[in-house]
């Protein structure tokens, strides 16, 4: 993918992109987020934290919502998600972890 055809699939003007790769400006939190939504990677990629490009994909979603909670809300999450796994665990017979 060219910076044209990434730029166009972000939604910024191809020269945003120019300057990103060259360290001349850097993205913002939305950019960033913009460009991981276009290469189908993580932000934790991007940002050289990690070196799976889908590491942790799936669960981000959950994650980001969960530690908006307050601490109550959080211990009550937990145990919804435990009585969760337990339900699907009984379901499938034991199959599952």
């Amino acid at each position: 993918m060219n910076q044209t055809q990434l730029a166009e699939k972000a939604g910024f003007p191809p020269s945003s992109i120019a300057h990103f790769e060259g360290g001349a400006r850097k993205p913002s939190f939305d950019n960033l987020r913009n460009l991981a939504a276009a290469l189908d990677v993580t932000t934790d990629y991007l940002l050289g934290r990690t070196d799976d490009p889908t590491q942790s994909k799936d669960a981000d979603p959950l994650y980001r919502e969960v530690s908006k909670l307050s601490e109550h809300d959080r211990k009550m999450t937990h145990e919804f998600m435990k009585m969760l796994a337990q339900m699907a665990k009984d379901k499938d017979g034991g199959k599952k972890s």
